[in-house]
């Protein structure tokens, strides 16, 4: 590390060129080549998943996505002329633009059941030749802005489905540009010096706009979800800043004990880089976790997550340093500098409130512990009613153009028609035809079935399907049931004496499949994440209990934010005071996501703040002073990039995007929790209460495991020196041990 921080010091001119070329590179790539992300939830092997195979293979024309066009009169109904004349011309404007493969309106003999029984809503069905990920933006544009060009004072026409989400996605960069103001506002009051403040947000904004530019090449290449390249400029932001600043503290504590700007820069990348790095290892090997899955549709998001976090690591221990070479000894206020003119380097000591915090946490152990526990158990408590399920544009903030036709349709129509199931099978003879032709009349004796179409079969007579309207909305419980029902018993009785095999597919069902495998799966994925970060943390300190605990306060961590996703958008505890829509179920991804990105964020902060205490305990051999030393010289850092993560996270709920304020939210609090709960009080509560058990590890693994430590190589002849004091310690009496002098607070 410190080879590398040398050369980036002496070159510093060519580190910076080198980064700002490979941005721009990056960046002119993606925009000649454009997007092309994918939200393909399909599971192969799964009954949706064969459902939509089947209807692809023998229906062609089905496959595309479609938009539903909706008008609403007040006065009067849709039958009357004018509506008719003004909606029949705007429809077939819609049937003659790029990309639309059928147009079915309510006006006609197709029509029947798209008008709803009091006259006064009418809908019709724009299809189109590609699904949404697809379907090019100016076309499904087009679609939505001839459709709204037909409302007048006294017709009401919205528009619903995926393509059109996309005309109505919000622009700008509100949310980056209100998290990175933040968090220049907090550097520049941590440090002193504008300058100082800028350098972790010009280096976040190069590494981080970098690996967008970069997600944007890698949707070329693997499925790629359309919110990947949002999450990563979310955890990019904040971690990049966050890596950012805690070298540029250790610069500013190089500079007061009187090292020159290089050789302070060399410092600390050689110390907190070595930090750094391990952090960023942890936070990739959480997101890579996702790996194990297997899901084409999660393994883009987990590539594209972990090369932002690649790229802000690499942009710490390489750009930071040629930048703070350049700044020279303006990384001090001016007051600082002055003062080490005048008094010369001084030992910084730890005061105010942080060295207060660490004396009351040394001296009220248990009681604190169990008052943070008990708010970690409070906050995670909703998680118990957690329900993943398919939240669709009935969960769209009031005011757009989707959630306005999502509830227009469910009040004309009832709430099913806007989530339909679909069943599909091969049709084999005679039999197969006549028991089709029964079906739908058991279907419409079905509990929770409002209303079945006619059976549909393909040109050659091989494949048929028919849709089955719920009685319930398509994220609803109920649903959900129904879809079970038919699987396990209502289809297996239609289909005995028969070559049938009736597969359910549709929205509701797809998403219900999709959530099963993600949760057969969870435990092993939960199980490998946690062991490779467990393994990593017993390689870096040389310690059983440190591991361990670091993943209980990281379960700690993800449930409690997990519970504060519930309430929010679950129950609807202020989603729609946040313009986030109404409640629903959370998606079926997101807590595979959320897992392997709180894990490894997380992990963070343990790592800043145990190394510290480490350290401390190489050369003491005290571990009172080692936890009390390591909580007052690290809160103050810790918590200040708490704030900005926690600013930069819930910016992004300024997007309006209910999935992107997910995950700002779940990051946000579980951020809060860890900094200001979990690792400033309930971790060096139990690390003094354990005492020197924190440090144990057998004799019999010390011997076998390799030495991959955080600390610099100087550091490790301390480690060597303690690991002999230690095993003269072992063979103390009880007695003996209870008098050792390192036992006791300084």
């Amino acid at each position: 590390m410190a080879a590398l921080a040398r050369w980036c010091v002496r070159r510093r001119l060519v580190a910076v060129l080198l980064w700002l070329l490979a941005f721009a590179g990056v960046a002119a790539a993606a925009v000649v080549t454009g997007p092309s992300y994918s939200n393909d939830y399909d599971v192969p092997g799964t009954e949706s998943s064969r459902a939509a195979g089947l209807l692809a293979a023998g229906f062609p024309g089905v496959g595309g996505d479609s938009v539903t066009v909706v008008w609403h009169t007040e006065s009067g109904t849709v039958r009357s002329a004018a509506v008719e004349q003004t909606m029949t011309g705007t429809l077939d404007d819609i049937a003659a633009l790029p990309g639309v493969a059928a147009v079915t309106g309510p006006y006609g003999d197709q029509g029947t059941g798209r008008i709803s029984e009091d006259g006064h809503t009418a809908y019709a069905t724009v299809a189109f030749e590609e699904r949404a990920e697809d379907i090019a933006e100016a076309d499904a544009r087009a679609v939505a802005d001839t459709a709204r060009a037909a409302a007048t004072d006294g017709l009401q026409v919205e528009l619903g489905g995926s393509a059109v989400a996309v005309t109505e996605a919000p622009g700008g960069h509100l949310a980056e540009a209100v998290g990175v103001a933040v968090a220049a506002l907090v550097l520049f009051l941590a440090f002193g010096s504008l300058a100082a403040a800028l350098l972790p947000i010009a280096t976040a904004l190069v590494s981080v706009g970098t690996a967008y530019a970069g997600i944007t090449l890698l949707g070329h290449v693997m499925t790629v979800a359309d919110f990947a390249p949002m999450l990563g400029l979310l955890i990019g932001l904040g971690v990049g800043i966050d890596y950012a600043l805690f070298l540029v503290t250790r610069h500013r504590r190089g500079l007061k004990r009187g090292l020159s700007p290089a050789e302070a820069a060399v410092n600390a990348v050689r110390t907190t880089g070595r930090a750094v790095v391990f952090a960023g290892a942890t936070v990739c090997i959480a997101l890579l976790g996702m790996l194990v899955l297997r899901l084409g549709f999660l393994n883009g998001v987990a590539v594209a997550a972990a090369l932002t976090v690649v790229l802000t690591v690499a942009a710490s221990v390489t750009l930071l340093p040629a930048l703070l070479s350049f700044l020279g000894p303006r990384a001090l206020s001016r007051r600082e500098r002055r003062r080490l003119a005048e008094h010369g380097p001084e030992p910084e000591l730890p005061t105010g409130f942080a060295a207060r915090w660490s004396a009351f946490v040394e001296r009220h152990p248990k009681a604190l512990g169990a008052a943070a526990l008990l708010v970690v158990t409070v906050l995670a408590l909703p998680t118990l009613g957690l329900r993943l399920g398919t939240s669709d544009q009935g969960n769209d903030p009031k005011g757009t153009t989707t959630r306005a036709a999502y509830d227009l349709v469910a009040e004309g129509f009832g709430p099913g028609v806007n989530g339909p199931l679909t069943l599909v099978t091969e049709v084999g003879g005679a039999e197969d035809r006549l028991a089709l032709d029964n079906l739908d009349a058991t279907l419409r004796a079905t509990d929770g079935v409002a209303s079945v179409t006619p059976v549909t079969f393909d040109s050659g007579g091989d494949t048929a399907y028919l849709t089955v309207v719920p009685e319930s909305a398509p994220q609803s419980p109920r649903t959900s049931d129904l879809v079970d029902r038919l699987r396990t018993e209502v289809l297996p009785r239609a289909e005995r004496g028969t070559a049938l095999d009736v597969h359910v597919g549709g929205v509701t069902a797809g998403y219900d499949d999709f959530a099963d495998v993600i949760v057969g799966k969870l435990p092993v994925f939960v199980g490998v994440v946690v062991g490779l970060g467990c393994l990593l943390l017993l390689l870096a300190f040389r310690s059983a209990g440190i591991p361990l605990k670091a993943a209980a306060m990281n379960i700690a961590a993800v449930a409690g934010s997990f519970g504060v996703v519930v309430a929010v958008f679950q129950w609807g505890w202020g989603s729609e005071a946040l313009g986030l829509g109404s409640a629903g179920p959370i998606e079926p991804f997101l807590p595979v996501i959320m897992v392997s990105v709180l894990f490894g964020l997380s992990m963070d902060y343990q790592v800043f703040l145990v190394s510290r205490m480490y350290e401390e305990w190489l050369e003491t051999g005290d571990n009172r002073r080692a936890v009390r030393v390591g909580l007052a010289e690290t809160s103050r850092v810790i918590n200040s990039a708490a704030v900005i993560m926690i600013s930069v996270f819930l910016a992004f709920v300024l997007t309006g995007d209910r999935v992107i304020a997910m995950f700002g939210i779940a990051l946000a609090t579980a951020v809060a929790l860890d900094a200001f709960v979990l690792r400033t009080l309930l971790v060096p509560a139990l690390m003094h209460l354990l005492g020197r058990a924190n440090w144990w590890l057998p004799k019999w693994l010390a011997a076998r495991l390799p030495r991959i430590s955080i600390e610099p190589p100087e550091c490790r002849a301390a480690h060597e020196r303690l690991t002999d004091v230690v095993s003269a310690m072992e063979q103390e009496t009880p007695k003996e041990r209870d008098r050792d002098v390192r036992d006791i607070a300084g």
